[in-house]
């Protein structure tokens, strides 16, 4: 196997997929024929291109290199073809979207419908989920509520998320409203789950001359990433809702739902919100619209 364009793409696909067999399932072909195609790559260029480990590959320097070699070929072409395909025609091509359950529902979920409208011939692949692991293939743009953005990604900031404990009116003035966060810790609650750990609030008094921190553990009894549906559970007054200021906005505007624990700035999942996207993956036509109109509605631009 000689060094040309294929083995060259091959060793892209290893390295972006992180291990052999994920790179095995995005080819189609067995975990055995990449490790073989590996091995004979190595071969004809003399040099070990890869650490493998048993659940991870890591680049040599030589192998980094020839993969940025690989990884700036395989952009070209994709320029390449998105040039023809665009030839005569409006803008085209897809782009694939991540984002939280509830913020692209009652949120974004509009913004994609206008921009569909605008740029018909873009084919929009949207994805409402709230996992926080790195972009896989079919996602060119993932939307993140964060503490803080993750390294190995390009993050563009869209502002900060504001949590906000509410009620319906009818709830408050029959429970009564809580006054300090400890007191959630026997309420009813409503709220988004957090996969894989202890769902807690962590509150920061404001006011005070030095920004203490305090953290509940939480149990909620209506549980959902369904954020509509804890929309409802909160109007029909089943307990305390604690979730982003965008769920609830109009209904307090309207007196039906009013808030406590307004001393407290209060976070569950984090405080910003990041539009985020591989540094290394070419960005078509397509792609680089879509980031910009994400930005110009609810980001820095």
């Amino acid at each position: 196997m000689s060094l040309d364009l294929s083995s060259l793409t091959l060793l892209v696909d290893i390295i972006d997929a992180g291990n052999l067999s994920q790179a095995a399932r995005k080819l189609k072909v067995t975990r055995a024929n990449v490790s073989y195609h590996l091995s004979q790559l190595e071969k004809a260029v003399g040099l070990q291109l890869v650490h493998r480990t048993t659940r991870r590959v890591e680049p040599t320097e030589v192998g980094w290199r020839l993969y940025e070699h690989g990884r700036a070929i395989s952009n070209e072409i994709v320029a390449a073809k998105e040039t023809i395909s665009n030839l005569g025609q409006g803008l085209q091509g897809r782009v694939g979207i991540s984002m939280p359950s509830g913020f692209g529902q009652m949120v974004m979920s509009h913004w994609l419908i206008e921009f569909k409208g605008l740029y018909p011939g873009i084919v929009l692949d949207v994805v409402f989920e709230n996992r926080v692991e790195n972009l896989r293939d079919e996602v060119d743009i993932a939307i993140r509520i964060l503490p803080e953005p993750p390294q190995q990604l390009v993050a563009r900031d869209m502002g900060t998320v504001r949590y906000l404990a509410c009620a319906s009116q009818t709830y408050a003035q029959t429970h009564g409203l809580p006054t300090e966060l400890d007191q959630l810790r026997t309420l009813p609650l409503i709220t988004a789950n957090v996969v894989g750990r202890q769902l807690s609030l962590r509150g920061y008094k404001a006011g005070s001359a030095v920004a203490e921190r305090h953290e509940v553990l939480l149990a909620p009894t209506l549980i959902s990433d369904h954020y509509p549906f804890l929309r409802q559970g909160i109007l029909a007054g089943l307990g305390i809702g604690l979730v982003p200021d965008y769920v609830v906005q109009d209904v307090i505007a309207s007196g039906d739902v009013v808030t406590a624990l307004d001393d407290y700035r209060l976070s569950i999942f984090g405080t910003h919100m990041y539009l985020l996207y591989l540094p290394n993956r070419r960005q078509t036509r397509a792609v680089r619209t879509c980031i910009d109109f994400i930005m110009a509605k609810g980001g820095e631009g």
